[in-house]
Protein backbone atom coordinates (compact mmCIF):
# COMPACT_ATOMS: atom_id res chain seq x y z
CA UNK A 1 0.00 0.00 0.00
CA UNK A 2 1.03 2.94 -0.85
CA UNK A 3 2.00 5.01 2.59
CA UNK A 4 1.74 9.39 0.94
CA UNK A 5 -1.85 9.91 0.85
CA UNK A 6 -1.51 12.09 -2.30
CA UNK A 7 0.74 9.46 -3.93
CA UNK A 8 -2.57 7.05 -3.20
CA UNK A 9 -4.90 9.74 -4.66
CA UNK A 10 -2.98 9.98 -7.91
CA UNK A 11 -3.06 6.41 -8.43
CA UNK A 12 -6.63 6.38 -8.06
CA UNK A 13 -6.79 8.90 -10.80
CA UNK A 14 -4.63 6.87 -12.69
CA UNK A 15 -6.98 3.81 -12.69
CA UNK A 16 -9.40 5.68 -14.44
CA UNK A 17 -7.64 7.72 -16.46
CA UNK A 18 -5.50 5.14 -17.98
CA UNK A 19 -8.19 2.96 -19.74
CA UNK A 20 -10.20 5.68 -21.44
CA UNK A 21 -7.00 5.89 -23.70
CA UNK A 22 -6.86 1.60 -24.02
CA UNK A 23 -10.39 1.75 -25.27
CA UNK A 24 -9.23 2.07 -29.00
CA UNK A 25 -7.58 -1.17 -28.60
CA UNK A 26 -9.86 -3.09 -28.13
CA UNK A 27 -12.30 -1.28 -30.57
CA UNK A 28 -13.15 -2.87 -34.07
CA UNK A 29 -12.91 0.84 -34.94
CA UNK A 30 -9.34 0.12 -35.09
CA UNK A 31 -8.78 -2.71 -36.96
CA UNK A 32 -11.63 -0.89 -39.72
CA UNK A 33 -9.29 2.10 -39.84
CA UNK A 34 -6.29 0.68 -40.25
CA UNK A 35 -7.37 -2.14 -42.63
CA UNK A 36 -8.25 0.60 -44.61
CA UNK A 37 -4.21 1.73 -44.48
CA UNK A 38 -2.81 -1.29 -45.51
CA UNK A 39 -2.73 -2.88 -41.81
CA UNK A 40 -4.81 -5.41 -41.48
CA UNK A 41 -2.96 -8.07 -39.04
CA UNK A 42 -3.92 -6.70 -35.28
CA UNK A 43 -0.41 -7.61 -33.66
CA UNK A 44 1.11 -4.70 -36.54
CA UNK A 45 -2.08 -2.95 -36.35
CA UNK A 46 -0.76 -2.28 -32.32
CA UNK A 47 2.83 -2.03 -32.59
CA UNK A 48 2.00 0.48 -35.35
CA UNK A 49 -0.06 3.07 -33.16
CA UNK A 50 1.45 2.97 -30.12
CA UNK A 51 4.84 3.49 -31.70
CA UNK A 52 4.07 5.94 -34.67
CA UNK A 53 4.79 9.06 -32.72
CA UNK A 54 8.49 7.83 -32.70
CA UNK A 55 8.77 7.83 -36.39
CA UNK A 56 9.28 4.68 -38.73
CA UNK A 57 11.74 2.98 -36.09
CA UNK A 58 12.98 -0.54 -36.12
CA UNK A 59 11.91 -3.68 -34.60
CA UNK A 60 15.06 -2.98 -31.27
CA UNK A 61 13.03 0.55 -30.32
CA UNK A 62 10.15 -1.07 -30.36
CA UNK A 63 10.73 -3.85 -28.08
CA UNK A 64 12.84 -1.96 -25.80
CA UNK A 65 10.33 0.93 -25.76
CA UNK A 66 7.01 -1.85 -24.99
CA UNK A 67 9.42 -4.18 -22.74
CA UNK A 68 6.95 -7.24 -22.26
CA UNK A 69 6.44 -8.36 -26.19
CA UNK A 70 8.70 -10.90 -27.33
CA UNK A 71 11.27 -9.41 -29.88
CA UNK A 72 10.23 -12.12 -32.48
CA UNK A 73 6.75 -10.85 -32.76
CA UNK A 74 7.96 -7.38 -32.90
CA UNK A 75 10.41 -8.05 -36.06
CA UNK A 76 7.71 -10.31 -37.40
CA UNK A 77 5.89 -6.76 -38.15
CA UNK A 78 8.55 -4.12 -37.71
CA UNK A 79 10.09 -2.63 -39.90
CA UNK A 80 7.31 -3.74 -42.40
CA UNK A 81 4.41 -2.43 -41.31
CA UNK A 82 5.77 1.13 -42.49
CA UNK A 83 5.86 -0.43 -45.88
CA UNK A 84 1.90 -0.49 -45.72
CA UNK A 85 1.43 2.48 -44.19
CA UNK A 86 4.01 6.47 -43.02
CA UNK A 87 3.66 6.87 -39.39
CA UNK A 88 1.77 9.89 -40.33
CA UNK A 89 -1.08 7.80 -41.50
CA UNK A 90 -1.30 5.65 -38.89
CA UNK A 91 -1.52 8.45 -37.02
CA UNK A 92 -4.75 9.82 -38.95
CA UNK A 93 -6.17 6.34 -38.98
CA UNK A 94 -5.74 6.12 -35.16
CA UNK A 95 -7.50 9.43 -34.42
CA UNK A 96 -10.25 8.77 -36.78
CA UNK A 97 -10.38 5.00 -34.61
CA UNK A 98 -10.62 6.86 -31.54
CA UNK A 99 -12.98 9.19 -32.05
CA UNK A 100 -15.65 6.82 -33.59
CA UNK A 101 -15.05 4.45 -30.05
CA UNK A 102 -15.57 7.39 -27.89
CA UNK A 103 -18.38 8.25 -30.13
CA UNK A 104 -20.09 4.91 -29.66
CA UNK A 105 -19.26 4.21 -26.30
CA UNK A 106 -20.14 7.63 -24.51
CA UNK A 107 -22.68 9.20 -26.67
CA UNK A 108 -22.52 12.48 -28.60
CA UNK A 109 -23.94 13.84 -25.15
CA UNK A 110 -21.02 13.21 -23.01
CA UNK A 111 -18.76 14.29 -25.52
CA UNK A 112 -20.07 17.88 -26.18
CA UNK A 113 -21.05 17.96 -22.70
CA UNK A 114 -19.15 20.38 -20.28
CA UNK A 115 -17.50 17.63 -17.90
CA UNK A 116 -15.55 16.53 -20.82
CA UNK A 117 -14.34 19.80 -21.58
CA UNK A 118 -13.25 20.02 -18.15
CA UNK A 119 -11.49 16.81 -17.82
CA UNK A 120 -9.73 17.58 -20.79
CA UNK A 121 -8.48 20.93 -19.61
CA UNK A 122 -7.77 19.10 -15.87
CA UNK A 123 -5.50 16.10 -17.36
CA UNK A 124 -3.83 18.66 -20.09
CA UNK A 125 -2.78 20.75 -17.07
CA UNK A 126 -1.17 17.47 -15.34
CA UNK A 127 0.46 16.88 -17.97
CA UNK A 128 2.41 20.21 -17.65
CA UNK A 129 4.57 18.77 -15.28
CA UNK A 130 5.88 15.44 -17.25
CA UNK A 131 8.85 15.33 -18.05
CA UNK A 132 10.49 13.81 -21.49
CA UNK A 133 13.55 12.31 -19.92
CA UNK A 134 14.57 8.52 -20.33
CA UNK A 135 10.43 8.73 -21.04
CA UNK A 136 10.58 7.79 -25.14
CA UNK A 137 7.02 7.09 -25.67
CA UNK A 138 5.78 9.85 -23.27
CA UNK A 139 8.19 12.06 -25.12
CA UNK A 140 7.06 11.40 -28.52
CA UNK A 141 3.53 11.53 -28.11
CA UNK A 142 3.96 15.03 -26.60
CA UNK A 143 5.06 15.97 -29.86
CA UNK A 144 1.95 15.77 -31.10
CA UNK A 145 -0.84 18.59 -31.74
CA UNK A 146 -3.20 19.11 -28.69
CA UNK A 147 -6.55 17.83 -30.75
CA UNK A 148 -9.01 20.50 -30.87
CA UNK A 149 -12.27 18.85 -30.08
CA UNK A 150 -12.51 18.26 -26.48
CA UNK A 151 -13.19 14.84 -25.69
CA UNK A 152 -10.21 13.84 -28.32
CA UNK A 153 -7.95 16.63 -26.47
CA UNK A 154 -8.90 14.44 -22.98
CA UNK A 155 -7.66 11.11 -25.09
CA UNK A 156 -4.58 12.73 -25.78
CA UNK A 157 -4.19 13.84 -22.40
CA UNK A 158 -4.90 10.43 -20.77
CA UNK A 159 -2.55 8.90 -23.85
CA UNK A 160 -0.03 11.35 -22.01
CA UNK A 161 -0.50 10.57 -19.13
CA UNK A 162 -0.27 6.85 -19.69
CA UNK A 163 2.48 7.09 -21.12
CA UNK A 164 4.54 8.69 -18.71
CA UNK A 165 3.74 6.66 -15.99
CA UNK A 166 4.51 3.51 -17.99
CA UNK A 167 8.16 4.78 -19.08
CA UNK A 168 8.64 5.10 -15.48
CA UNK A 169 7.11 1.59 -14.45
CA UNK A 170 9.75 0.12 -17.22
CA UNK A 171 12.55 1.48 -14.90
CA UNK A 172 11.09 0.36 -11.74
CA UNK A 173 10.58 -3.23 -13.17
CA UNK A 174 14.34 -3.27 -13.96
CA UNK A 175 15.17 -2.05 -10.72
CA UNK A 176 13.12 -4.82 -9.51
CA UNK A 177 15.28 -7.25 -12.06
CA UNK A 178 12.13 -8.71 -13.62
CA UNK A 179 12.69 -9.74 -16.85
CA UNK A 180 9.69 -8.94 -19.50
CA UNK A 181 8.02 -12.14 -19.03
CA UNK A 182 8.37 -12.34 -15.37
CA UNK A 183 7.12 -9.15 -14.84
CA UNK A 184 3.84 -10.37 -16.89
CA UNK A 185 3.49 -13.48 -14.88
CA UNK A 186 4.36 -11.61 -11.76
CA UNK A 187 1.11 -8.82 -12.37
CA UNK A 188 -0.70 -11.56 -13.46
CA UNK A 189 -0.43 -13.14 -9.92
CA UNK A 190 -1.52 -9.85 -8.40
CA UNK A 191 -5.13 -11.17 -9.98
CA UNK A 192 -4.81 -7.59 -11.32
CA UNK A 193 -2.84 -8.20 -14.76
CA UNK A 194 -4.40 -9.36 -18.06
CA UNK A 195 -5.16 -12.81 -18.18
CA UNK A 196 -2.52 -15.41 -19.49
CA UNK A 197 -4.55 -16.14 -22.72
CA UNK A 198 -4.62 -12.68 -23.61
CA UNK A 199 -0.68 -12.55 -22.80
CA UNK A 200 -0.28 -15.55 -24.86
CA UNK A 201 -2.30 -14.45 -27.89
CA UNK A 202 -0.77 -10.57 -28.01
CA UNK A 203 3.07 -10.56 -26.52
CA UNK A 204 4.49 -13.39 -28.76
CA UNK A 205 5.06 -15.56 -25.85
CA UNK A 206 4.41 -19.50 -25.74
CA UNK A 207 3.04 -21.40 -22.94
CA UNK A 208 5.83 -23.12 -22.17
CA UNK A 209 8.00 -19.91 -21.72
CA UNK A 210 5.22 -18.71 -19.54
CA UNK A 211 5.96 -21.46 -17.68
CA UNK A 212 9.36 -21.32 -18.06
CA UNK A 213 9.35 -17.55 -16.08
CA UNK A 214 6.89 -18.70 -13.06
CA UNK A 215 9.60 -21.18 -12.32
CA UNK A 216 12.26 -19.09 -12.28
CA UNK A 217 9.96 -16.58 -9.73
CA UNK A 218 9.28 -19.98 -7.74
CA UNK A 219 13.31 -20.22 -7.24
CA UNK A 220 13.34 -16.45 -6.47
CA UNK A 221 10.60 -17.28 -3.85
CA UNK A 222 8.29 -14.98 -5.57
CA UNK A 223 6.31 -17.82 -5.97
CA UNK A 224 4.67 -20.31 -4.24
CA UNK A 225 5.33 -23.82 -5.46
CA UNK A 226 2.74 -25.94 -7.38
CA UNK A 227 1.44 -25.07 -10.80
CA UNK A 228 -0.97 -22.24 -9.33
CA UNK A 229 0.35 -18.67 -9.64
CA UNK A 230 -0.10 -17.30 -6.25
CA UNK A 231 2.96 -14.20 -4.72
CA UNK A 232 4.74 -15.56 -1.48
CA UNK A 233 4.72 -12.81 0.77
CA UNK A 234 8.17 -11.74 -1.24
CA UNK A 235 6.42 -11.26 -4.06
CA UNK A 236 3.94 -9.70 -2.73
CA UNK A 237 6.43 -7.01 -1.00
CA UNK A 238 8.52 -6.95 -4.49
CA UNK A 239 5.11 -6.13 -6.48
CA UNK A 240 4.17 -3.70 -3.41
CA UNK A 241 7.90 -2.04 -3.93
CA UNK A 242 7.60 -1.71 -7.96
CA UNK A 243 3.83 -0.09 -7.39
CA UNK A 244 5.33 2.58 -4.88
CA UNK A 245 8.39 3.32 -6.88
CA UNK A 246 6.19 4.01 -10.16
CA UNK A 247 4.15 6.52 -7.70
CA UNK A 248 6.97 8.20 -6.79
CA UNK A 249 8.07 8.48 -10.08
CA UNK A 250 4.95 10.00 -11.64
CA UNK A 251 4.43 12.23 -8.83
CA UNK A 252 4.80 15.62 -10.85
CA UNK A 253 1.65 15.46 -12.85
CA UNK A 254 -1.06 14.76 -10.11
CA UNK A 255 1.70 17.63 -7.16
CA UNK A 256 1.04 20.24 -10.23
CA UNK A 257 -2.73 19.36 -10.65
CA UNK A 258 -2.96 19.99 -6.89
CA UNK A 259 -5.44 17.76 -4.64
CA UNK A 260 -8.84 19.21 -5.40
CA UNK A 261 -7.65 19.29 -9.20
CA UNK A 262 -6.50 15.47 -8.99
CA UNK A 263 -9.94 14.54 -7.08
CA UNK A 264 -12.18 16.44 -9.45
CA UNK A 265 -10.38 14.69 -12.20
CA UNK A 266 -10.73 11.55 -10.58
CA UNK A 267 -14.60 12.05 -10.53
CA UNK A 268 -15.05 13.06 -14.13
CA UNK A 269 -12.86 10.06 -15.50
CA UNK A 270 -14.19 7.52 -13.38
CA UNK A 271 -18.04 8.73 -14.69
CA UNK A 272 -16.52 8.35 -18.00
CA UNK A 273 -14.97 4.66 -18.19
CA UNK A 274 -17.81 4.05 -15.97
CA UNK A 275 -20.05 4.30 -18.97
CA UNK A 276 -17.55 3.31 -21.44
CA UNK A 277 -17.26 -0.47 -19.28
CA UNK A 278 -21.01 -0.76 -19.17
CA UNK A 279 -21.15 -0.58 -23.22
CA UNK A 280 -18.16 -3.47 -23.36
CA UNK A 281 -15.24 -1.17 -23.87
CA UNK A 282 -12.95 -4.64 -22.76
CA UNK A 283 -13.47 -7.96 -22.99
CA UNK A 284 -15.06 -9.53 -19.70
CA UNK A 285 -12.14 -11.87 -19.04
CA UNK A 286 -9.40 -9.70 -19.87
CA UNK A 287 -8.62 -9.45 -16.25
CA UNK A 288 -7.48 -12.51 -14.30
CA UNK A 289 -5.70 -15.68 -13.73
CA UNK A 290 -7.69 -18.00 -15.89
CA UNK A 291 -5.52 -19.51 -18.80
Amino acid sequence: MTPDPRLRAARRCHHVVNPFHSTHYFSPDLGKELAAVGVSDRNAAYFAVRSAPMGAVGAGTVTAAFYNFKHELVARHVPEVWKAASPETVLAARARAVDATLRRLLGEEVLASAEMAEAAELALRATEACTRHARPLYAAHADLPVPDAPHMAYWHATTLLREHRGDGHLAALLAAELDPLEALVSHVATGKGMAPKWLLATRGWSRAEFDEAAGRLRERGLLTAGEELTLTEEGVALRAAIELRTDELDRAPYAHLGDEGVARLTELAGGFIGAALENGAFPADLIGKAA
